[in-house]
């Protein structure tokens, strides 16, 4: 039997789209008919990126975003329901990395991190449950009450890993904070769960599988391979396809095993 997922009619914002993860799961909503709205810091290359999935056929638009302003935050997101409705889906992805031992760590290496990778995904995810709350309670406008939150956590979130300390706090704390808020806003018919992908490749850190390093990493991994943004795409659609409304709170590591 043929299965398969349409958005069509949702509106999904994807956070950090101008590359990588991002760009990719905008790709993927875009293919199975949403609307999306491409956010990061990057316009250039979010404008690519739209011109992309226009030329697919797709529905796009542009809106810058800092996740580390609240006000940059409420902007777009304002903005971005402007252009394009109610948001029904957000993909929460923005965040950074940082590899140094705790030790090395000063209060603005802490602050970067913590500041992208949990505060930033704290208020965005705040920010859209806010009016997807009001849909819910007949408080605005929108034929489609509820919605999906999908929250990009990282098998450093569940694993403590070595030279990457302050990452995975990071990491543990958007996994926490995916539970707190699928406890508080699933009365609302919102759904919040989260990735927690391992090693991707993107062109971020594509040059470290080329090193001598980087191939040690991959053979101490257990299939000996790194994973491409594709193949998150599957989890991505069952977390934010209409039919997942039982899955609420989840924490879905997407990683090849990496974590065990």
């Amino acid at each position: 039997m043929a299965y398969s997922i349409d958005l069509s009619g949702r509106v999904a914002l994807v956070t950090g789209a101008s590359s990588g993860l991002g760009a990719q799961f905008a790709k993927v909503l875009s293919a199975a008919g949403a609307g999306v709205v491409l956010a990061a810091r990057r316009i250039e290359r979010l404008k690519t990126l739209r011109a992309e999935l226009e030329a697919a056929d797709g529905d796009a638009h542009v809106v810058g975003m800092d996740v580390t302003d609240v006000a940059s935050i409420r902007a777009a997101v304002a903005h971005a329901e402007t252009e394009m409705g109610p948001i029904d889906i957000l993909v929460n992805n923005s965040g950074i990395g940082s590899t140094q031992k705790l030790t090395d760590v000063k209060p603005e290496d802490y602050d970067d991190v913590m500041n992208t990778n949990a505060r930033g995904a704290f208020f965005v995810a705040q920010e859209v449950a806010k009016r997807m709350i009001a849909r819910s309670k007949g408080e605005a406008p929108g034929t489609y009450t509820g919605g999906r939150i999908v929250n990009i956590a990282s098998m450093a979130g569940l694993r403590v890993m070595p030279q990457i300390g302050v990452y995975c706090i990071s990491k543990a704390a958007v996994v926490h904070m995916t539970r707190s808020m699928a406890l508080e806003w699933g009365r609302f018919g919102i759904n919040v769960n989260a990735i927690c992908p391992g090693y991707i490749d993107t062109e971020i850190n594509h040059h470290v599988w080329q090193t001598e390093a980087g191939q040690k990493m991959v053979q101490a991994m257990p299939r000996r391979r790194v994973g491409k943004p594709a193949d998150l795409d599957a989890v991505l659609m069952m977390l934010c396809a209409n039919e997942s409304h039982f899955v609420n709170g989840a924490v879905i590591s997407a990683d090849d095993g990496q974590a065990i």
